[in-house]
């Protein structure tokens, strides 16, 4: 009897070594879900590894280009293995778009006060970001990469264009409470303004930006401003 003891010594071991589990078969990986304690306890590492894959992929992206940035590539940067990298992303498209969306739950919509504050610091933040060399690299690489794989034009507008209409839903909401603007009488028709909006701040400012090159001032913010509310307090 006591032979059948050594056999149980090593399996729970296992769970506890997230590497050499990641690197067993797809069913051995499935194994650990229902330990919700083991896996709840790699939470926070989890978090953090998920933040340095991010990094690693946009700074592999701005270096390499779609072409030659690999799994391996990421994976070593971010300093994991690929069984980790993997579980997390089944695949390049899925974790470029991440890690790009990341990069644009950054911005958030202020209560300045009035509509025309509101829309200014957007502008402003949203002009920022696409600055960034690690920003323009990835969007310019994923948007080209996009016009080819109609499933990763999808996952693009899921995952990165549709939430940030948040800001506009937020900004709208803003205005009205402050009665600044009328409130929603037709939920379709806010949906689409909504829309409307949204492509005419996210299009202007990336096209400025990452096509004509030219600088967004604030002299360049205010006067967009006027023309974007314009129709809105011209009766």
């Amino acid at each position: 009897m006591p032979a059948a003891q050594p056999p149980a010594s090593p399996e729970r071991t296992d769970p506890a070594c997230p590497d050499p589990a990641g690197a067993a078969p797809q069913p051995a990986g499935a194994a650990p879900e229902p330990a919700g304690a083991a896996r709840a306890k790699g939470r926070p590492r989890s978090a953090a590894a998920d933040l340095a894959i991010l990094d690693a992929t946009r700074a592999a992206l701005a270096e390499l280009g779609w072409g030659g940035l690999t799994m391996g590539h990421v994976a070593s940067r971010a300093g994991v293995a690929k069984t980790t990298l993997y579980r997390r992303w089944p695949s390049k498209n899925e974790l470029v778009v991440d890690a790009v969306a990341s990069l644009f739950d950054e911005l958030v919509m202020p209560d300045l006060g009035s509509l025309r504050a509101d829309i200014e610091a957007v502008v402003t933040q949203l002009a920022d970001l696409l600055a960034r060399p690690e920003t323009q690299a990835a969007l310019l690489a994923l948007f080209a990469e996009g016009t080819r794989d109609r499933q990763l034009r999808r996952r693009i507008r899921e995952s990165i264009v549709d939430p940030q209409k948040r800001l506009v839903r937020q900004g709208r909401a803003a205005a009205q409470a402050r009665g600044e603007v009328e409130a929603d009488t037709d939920a379709a028709s806010a949906r689409e303004e909504v829309d409307i909006i949204f492509d005419t701040i996210a299009g202007t400012v990336e096209h400025r930006v990452l096509v004509s090159g030219e600088p967004i001032t604030p002299e360049w913010t205010r006067r967009f401003t006027d023309l974007l509310l314009g129709p809105l307090f011209a009766c």
